[in-house]
This record gives C-alpha cells, sequence and structure tokens, in this order.
C-alpha cells in the first residue's frame, strides 16, 4: 500500500486528485448522514439552514466553495505548491460533493431529494466517483486515440481523423448516458467498444432516452421493459437471499417471489414528455393494442399497463379484463 501510495500518486503527481477523491468520498458520506439525522429530527444535531422562510439547499455551499476553491486552484496552478494545490483539491472535492448531492434538484428544478426521481443524484455521484477513479488508477479518456500526443508538426489530414473519432466517441457516451447505463458510458471513455454496444442496444426503460424515443414505440418499450427485468432479476435475488442470510433464515423460494415485488416497485416506463400524448402503434388493435400502451400515470409500479411478464398471474389477467375501448387503466 506504501508503495503504491508513493509510487503512482506521489511520484506521479496525483496527489491533489487524490486528495479531491478523498474530500468527495469524505463530503458525500458526511452530507448524507447530516440529512438524515436532520430528517430524524434529532434534537442533539443542527436542524436546515434558513434564511426568513427560505430554505438554504447545501448545494449553495457546495456551489460557493467549488467556485472559490476552483479560482484559487487556477490561481496558484503555476506558482503554487502541490502541497497547496492538494488542500485546494480536497475543498473542491467536498464542494462537488455538495452539489452532486442535490444534482436531481438542479436537473428536475423542483425538490426532489427524497423522491424517486432524487436517485439521479446517487447516479451523478456514483459517476463522478466511477471516472475519478479510474482516472487516479492511470486510465486516460480516449487514451486510444492519444489525443494529448497530438502536435504542430502532425499532419492536418492525421490530426482531423484523431479529433474527428474522439469527437464521435463523446458523442456515443453521451447517447450511452442518455440511455441510463451509467457505467457502460464511463467505462466506454476508457474502452470505446463498450460505447458503441452501449449506443447501439437498448435504453433501460426508465432512461431519458427511452422518455424520448420509446413513449411511442411500445413494443420497443415492452421490450426494455423485459430485458431489465431480466437483467436485474439475478441481482435482486441474490440480494434478498443474503439479507435473509443475515437475518439468520436464508429461504430461497422467499427470495425468487420477494424479487419480482421488488422488480415491480423498481422498474418502470419513463413518463411520455409533457404536453405528449401517448398512442397505441400502429397495426396493433384490441387488447394487445391497449396492454402495449403506456400510461401517463405513474402508479405504484410505473410500469407498462397491463404488460405480462414471466410469472406474473396478476398482469395477465389484468390484460385479459382491459376494455375495448383501448382506455389505460391503474
Amino acid at each position: 500500500m506504501h508503495h503504491w501510495f508513493t509510487h503512482d500518486i506521489l511520484d506521479a503527481g496525483r496527489l491533489p486528485l487524490f486528495l479531491f477523491f478523498i474530500g468527495f468520498i469524505v463530503g458525500f458520506a458526511c452530507t448524507r448522514v447530516s440529512v438524515r439525522l436532520i430528517r430524524a429530527e434529532k434534537s442533539w444535531w443542527f436542524g436546515n439552514v434558513s434564511t426568513g422562510a427560505t430554505h438554504v439547499h447545501h448545494m449553495v455551499f457546495g456551489v460557493v466553495l467549488s467556485l472559490v476553491s476552483g479560482v484559487s486552484i487556477v490561481a496558484v496552478s503555476v506558482t503554487g505548491s502541490q502541497t497547496t494545490l492538494s488542500v485546494l483539491a480536497c475543498f473542491f472535492g467536498i464542494g462537488a460533493a455538495l452539489v452532486l448531492d442535490e444534482f436531481a434538484l438542479i436537473f428536475y428544478l423542483r425538490d426532489v431529494y427524497w423522491a424517486e426521481e432524487g436517485r439521479a443524484s446517487i447516479d451523478a455521484v456514483w459517476a463522478a466517483l466511477g471516472a475519478t477513479g479510474m482516472v487516479l488508477l492511470g486510465f486516460r479518456p480516449l487514451e486510444l486515440f492519444q489525443l494529448s500526443g497530438l502536435s504542430p508538426d502532425d499532419g492536418w489530414g492525421e490530426v482531423a481523423i484523431t479529433v474527428a473519432l474522439a469527437a464521435v466517441s463523446l458523442l456515443l457516451a453521451a447517447i450511452v448516458l442518455a440511455k441510463g447505463k451509467i457505467w457502460t458510458g464511463l467505462i466506454g471513455i476508457f474502452a470505446w467498444p463498450l460505447l458503441l454496444v452501449g449506443a447501439l442496444r437498448l435504453a433501460r426503460p426508465g432512461s431519458p432516452w427511452a422518455r424520448w424515443r420509446y413513449t411511442h414505440r411500445p413494443r420497443r418499450m415492452e421490450r426494455a421493459m423485459s430485458r431489465e427485468r431480466r437483467l436485474r432479476r439475478p441481482l435482486i435475488r441474490a440480494k434478498i437471499y443474503l439479507q435473509d442470510l443475515m437475518a439468520g433464515r436464508p429461504d430461497v423460494p422467499h427470495a425468487i417471489s420477494e424479487a419480482e415485488s421488488v422488480l415491480d416497485e423498481v422498474v418502470h416506463a419513463a413518463p411520455p414528455p409533457p404536453g405528449s400524448a401517448v398512442t397505441p402503434s400502429a397495426g396493433t388493435v384490441g387488447v394487445a393494442s391497449t396492454a402495449s400502451s403506456i400510461s401517463a400515470r405513474r402508479g405504484r409500479s410505473g410500469t407498462m399497463v397491463g404488460l405480462p411478464f414471466e410469472g406474473d398471474a396478476a398482469a395477465s389477467r389484468s390484460m385479459q379484463s382491459v376494455p375495448p375501448s383501448g382506455e389505460p387503466h391503474d
């Protein structure tokens, strides 16, 4: 451990990045603990910060801290010591954690911290941690294209091809992230073939891409929902079994049955964009058309209305009871 820290961190000049990483983790962990204690209304813990009747979100402090430390880093980047840069980088990491912990509020422009949409903040934090961790380990984004190796002596054709390939990779990364595949997009920046695979495959049903592209394509949304459940089912079953094992009562049948209930909770279709009407796909009539349509009203599971899954008898019965008028039901 000492050799790794000395060789890969200190000697490689990555101490500022390392302390940014540590500051980010500590800042996020402390923030989450603090907000949970505030929500629990513990008398021995300080409460929310307010100015008059206005609640001051902790991302405000994060913006200020990131701005001050970021400007300071730029100011001392040439003449400052590595120790100074490292301390400032640590504060920058803390500020970034405070901001990304409320990323969902920035994205949705409303307070969804404890709502389901608030999971976007967790995704943003994991994305930042993953990208920083990979750079800290020595990986470089788009390293295959050797952008850092370009020089004025290179031919214009070589430079143009390299920059174009890098731009295409960034575009593919944006598509993959829009499809809800956070880790594929992040790792793909360092290993670009993954970006091509992620961009060509189906989007996750709750992703922005699915909201924009699948709400009027019920068959594709149905495939995305089915695939999401199929991929997540083994992981959720294993998680439930481990929880039962830790509780002293491992039960495989319970893990299998409970996993379906959890899937109903966490796997749902993205709601249609505001102002858009969802209509059945062409060529589908009767029950099949209605069963494949997507409800604009998100219920408990938020899934496609009447979408049947293997072993889901209740969903199958609901399909059979769909009225021929084509109206969605809950």
